[in-house]
């Protein structure tokens, strides 16, 4: 479970200094938009990788930990499971 919080962490960092660094090489006035704007979208890159990674991590540790195998089995005919 270490591995997952590291990574969480890790990736939305990483994508924030990408995204800093593209606008720094850029310049940063390139965008047209104010600090308010630039700040809105770097935190909604970032919220929405973070979902995105997370939903995808929770993906992985549920298909590993066997819960989606009982998914889309049939009952047994006497009702027992």
């Amino acid at each position: 479970m270490n591995w997952l919080r590291l990574f969480l962490i890790v990736c939305p960092v990483l994508v924030v200094a990408a995204l800093l660094g593209t606008w720094a090489a850029l310049g940063f006035d390139t965008f047209g938009l104010s600090l308010h704007g630039l700040l809105a979208m770097i935190l909604g890159a970032v919220l929405t990788s973070a979902v995105a990674i997370g939903l995808m991590a929770l993906v992985f540790l549920s298909n590993r930990s066997g819960h989606d195998d009982d998914v889309g089995r049939p009952d047994p005919p006497d009702g027992h499971a």
